[in-house]
């Protein structure tokens, strides 16, 4: 059953320990520094109870009405839908949120397609996969990622350094198994439950690891402690900086401290090649509304750039019609990649349909790599005064309106008060602290890019060109094609 916003913030009285700015966290529903984004979040949920978007972001399966967006897609009109849900939302709230819950759902359906595998070590672990997927459908659940750890010395193994840099099981009980270390994860502090699985391994010739365990946490299990970076909301104007005072998804350092992780919640402990065949597979799904976002950041990007040349007068000026076109190649790049992935879906193992795997993960390349680069053609385009323009207290000043007045209206159409705004914007999405913290996100947020590379090159299939060449170049019949 979808829940409501109310019901969301509910669940949020947990008693979880989040601590941020040296302080603890009474309750983050109100915190101002996470009230923002819990407030986004919580009209997610509100919209699919009104009847404008209820059709559209929910579905009914039998007696219960569910979400779109954690429907395991089969068909492509499931991806459709998700695509359509994801565009009514954005253009509800206003922005681009990327941690959400419908991303990270997509790791739980991979695991769909790893059952076997799951089940070589303990058959019930890929049952409690079945029972996860079904649950966080039925109960609507906030679902995140736990991926990376703190890692320490990198040029050593977990066991000859502080075992806690890595989470590792500690403990087996008829309850469960107890786990210690720590992850860096989004959203956790306003989350109902997290995916908990390691990084890459470096697993050699080990069969067994403490270090391979993968399971459900939730937000409010004791032991779970959660410092939090500090926030972009409640410390400048909104006026001066509208995206970062309502959509900063904070970052916590969760630390596991003994945190027991009951038998029904594991879904592979100790079993390197289940640990090995989620990293593989992680992103088979989620890499799919992850590079979507993107496309949104290029349209604001876009909408920031050309408003600015038509405030200016400059948009009929060739160079700047060039410039804006590179921003156009980019999105419709997006845009091509995520079509076509779903044009050319395919079966996956477990019956699901996945997104044509060579182009999503090609498309994320061209997402991620070509974002910093297009962020400064935007820059170039939205003008210097981006950095230079005084706050909105300025613009409204006794003293100082009405020079800002004289100096930032353009025109009869363009007055100093869209003019601010605009530029307001702009300095947001492209410049401020938000802004360079998005584009490291960006960067990360599924892997680093080499991981991105290896992606492409493990799921294109280079069968046929090697077998053209083959033939054209009159190689013997004895070659192969094997990939090396």
């Amino acid at each position: 059953m979808i829940r409501t916003g109310s019901e969301y913030r509910e669940g949020l009285q947990d008693g979880r320990e989040v601590w941020i700015d040296g302080e603890r966290v009474k309750d983050v529903t109100k915190h101002a520094a996470f009230k923002p984004i819990v407030d986004v979040r919580a009209r997610m949920y509100d919209m699919a109870h009104e009847a404008e978007y209820q059709d559209r972001l929910t579905y009914v399966d039998g007696n219960e009405r569910n979400t779109i967006f954690y429907k395991p897609p089969r068909e492509t009109q499931d991806w459709d839908d998700k695509v359509e849900a994801i565009d009514l939302v954005l253009n509800d709230i206003g922005g681009v949120v990327t941690r959400v819950g419908d991303e990270t759902i997509g790791e739980v359906w991979s695991l769909i397609d790893g059952r076997d595998v799951l089940a070589e070590f303990d058959p019930k672990f890929a049952q409690n996969v079945d029972r996860h997927v079904q649950t966080i459908l039925e109960k609507d659940i906030f679902h995140i990622s736990a991926n990376t750890d703190p890692k320490g010395d990198r040029s050593l193994p977990p066991q000859e350094q502080d075992p806690d840099m890595m989470v590792h099981v500690v403990k087996e009980t008829d309850a469960g198994i107890v786990i210690r270390g720590a992850k860096y994860e989004t959203a956790a502090a306003y989350a109902d439950q997290a995916f908990l699985k390691p990084t890459v391994g470096a697993w050699t010739n080990e069969t067994l690891s403490d270090y391979a365990v993968g399971g459900i946490v939730d937000m409010g299990s004791p032991g779970v402690k959660q410092i939090c970076r500090s926030s972009f909301a409640g410390r400048t104007n909104p006026k001066d900086y509208p995206l970062a005072n309502k959509f900063d998804e904070i970052e916590s350092l969760v630390i596991f401290d003994n945190v027991l992780i009951p038998w029904e919640n594991v879904f592979f402990y100790r079993h390197t090649k289940a640990a090995q065949f989620v990293r593989a597979t992680l992103h088979r799904y989620s890499a799919f509304p992850y590079v979507h976002r993107l496309l949104y950041v290029a349209d604001m990007m876009i909408g920031a750039a050309l408003w600015n040349a038509k405030q200016t007068g400059l948009d009929k000026l060739q160079a700047v019609r060039e410039k804006l076109a590179d921003l156009v190649c980019y999105r419709e790049g997006i845009n091509a990649h995520l079509t076509a992935a779903i044009a050319t879906a395919e079966k996956s193992p477990g019956g699901l349909l996945m997104p044509n795997q060579s182009l999503l993960y090609a498309g994320r390349v061209h997402a991620c790599a070509n974002l910093p680069a297009m962020m400064h053609i935007a820059r170039e385009l939205c003008g210097g005064q981006i950095c230079v323009t005084p706050n909105a207290a300025s613009f409204e000043g006794d003293e100082t309106k009405p020079w800002l007045d004289k100096f930032y209206s353009l025109n009869n159409q363009w007055q100093a008060d869209d003019r601010r705004k605009l530029l307001a914007f702009a300095r947001d999405l492209l410049n401020s602290d938000y802004a360079g913290h998005r584009l490291t996100f960006v960067q990360f947020a599924q892997a680093p890019h080499f991981n991105h590379l290896n992606a492409v090159y493990n799921s294109f299939d280079f069968e046929g060109p090697l077998e053209f060449v083959r033939k054209v170049a009159g190689l013997s019949d004895r070659v192969t094609g094997a990939k090396g």
